[in-house]
């Protein structure tokens, strides 16, 4: 206490106050307080995952891995059957990934767009600081690169910037010869043929998406309909929780159904805080998706998921969780509305951030793996003990999920806690292996199975 006795002699302008209380709640906030979980990840997984009482403190927890890449000649650990090489490397924060039917692939090189002067406010600001140590804190490098395996080792011999120029873009479909590709704040359609390398044509505009000055969930993912006349887009929430008003979250926090020919569209399916991968089942009939769930409740809650998505579906946000939960922080509540919100199918644990979504088949690993979806779990900044930072495998069985979900490729963090990668994007390449975008280290991964 001694040593704090000259700044009690001399108090600070009051200019300056703030931004000590700034910098003394963001210090607060990247040591680490907060609480610790209490139940074990599977505990708070599957289709009744435990769900105990919202624990809330003063500062949120806030436990970052930061982001490091890989030492040389270091890389994930593949699963008891599985291999895994460097597909691609010395990437830009590759965060998406589509696969061509000629067997190319284009990744979005992607990050947020940046934000605007003066909106950063104390939250806003430890965030940022967050997320920048976490690796999501490099300017976008705003393009589509293809990637090509055309001698069929696993590994891409030849690198095109397809698009460049494009606004923070991330989810990408092709329709005949039309490539989609979803920015931050617009889906736009581009001319495309099998085997080009560079696209030089403007884009057209097909419809804007929610975005604007604060665009908090930034990445908008698509899924074209099996008979290419809709494309499914995913929109996340502006927020936690709603706490800038249920205004700002007009068209958010949802599913898109958009009709191709038009760009009409209407809400497909609300209440989902951040949507980001979609697929069809096997029969192409019913469309999942992975959430990530809202912060600040605890290590324990609330529990990421995987489920599917019903025309018209509520599913919680901002109101409740995993069904008629009450999030009590939210103002004023909504009961007629919470009464009517669906169970998600599957939960994947709390915080574990689960991004990329891909269905199993056509792949060409084990039969353990041969009915079911990989999900890539980018990992958690509000849980003590980390959570997610690997890619799962969730088995089906009729269409629905069946039994504990299976590590694919784990190793992600170091013995220390540093994230030397973190997985986003699945897709089931040409040959059947697996890819994963690793928008740390730089990579795009290829799971195969052993020889």
């Amino acid at each position: 206490m001694d040593s704090l006795l000259p700044i009690r002699r001399r108090p600070l302008p009051a200019s300056s106050a703030p931004v000590l209380m700034a910098a003394v709640l963001v210090a607060l906030a990247l040591s680490g307080c907060g609480e610790s979980a209490t139940l074990t990840v599977p505990q708070g997984s599957g289709p009744r995952p435990e769900l105990p009482a919202p624990r809330r403190t003063l500062l949120p927890t806030v436990n970052i891995a930061p982001a490091t890449g890989w030492p040389q000649g270091s890389q994930p650990q593949a699963a008891a059957g599985l291999r895994v090489a460097a597909f691609a490397s010395g990437l830009d924060h590759p965060r998406w990934l589509l696969v061509l039917p000629n067997g190319d692939v284009l990744v979005a090189e992607s990050n947020a767009p940046p934000k605007p002067e003066g909106s950063k406010g104390l939250k806003a600001t430890i965030m940022g600081l967050v997320m920048k140590r976490a690796g999501a804190g490099t300017p976008s490098a705003d393009r589509i690169s293809l990637l090509r395996d055309a001698d069929g080792d696993g590994i891409a011999e030849t690198r095109t910037v397809l698009l460049s120029g494009l606004y923070s873009p991330f989810g990408m479909a092709l329709i005949g010869e039309r490539l989609f590709v979803a920015n931050a704040d617009a889906v736009l359609s581009f001319p495309y043929r099998s085997g080009d390398t560079s696209i030089t044509t403007p884009g057209t505009k097909l419809l804007d998406l929610p975005g604007g000055p604060i665009n908090h969930h930034w990445t908008k993912n698509l899924l074209a309909s099996g008979d290419g006349s809709r494309l499914y887009v995913s929109v996340g929430s502006n927020s936690n929780i709603a706490e800038r008003g249920m205004q700002v979250e007009a068209g958010r926090a949802a599913i898109w159904e958009v009709q191709v020919d038009s760009g009409a569209h209407r809400i497909f399916a609300s209440g989902l805080r951040n949507p980001v991968g979609m697929a069809w089942d096997a029969a192409g009939q019913v469309l999942w998706t992975v959430v990530n769930e809202r912060d600040e409740l605890g290590s324990d809650l609330v529990p990421d998921y995987l489920s599917s998505v019903q025309d018209g579906g509520f599913y919680g946000w901002p109101y409740s969780y995993f069904g008629q939960h009450l999030d009590t922080r939210v103002e004023p509540p909504q009961p007629a509305l919470v009464a009517s919100a669906l169970v998600p199918d599957y939960a994947l644990g709390p915080h574990t951030a689960p991004l990329g979504l891909a269905r199993s088949a056509g792949g060409t690993l084990p039969a353990a793996f041969a009915d079911g979806m990989f999900i890539g779990q980018h990992g958690s900044w509000n849980r003590r003990p980390h959570s997610g930072y690997k890619v799962i495998f969730v088995p089906f069985h009729k269409g629905k999920p069946a039994g504990a979900a299976r590590d694919v490729l784990s190793g992600f963090l170091s013995e220390t806690g540093e994230a030397m990668g973190r997985p986003v994007g699945v897709a089931i390449d040409a040959r059947g292996a697996l890819l994963v975008a690793d928008d740390v280290g730089n990579v795009i991964w290829r799971v195969s199975a052993m020889p």
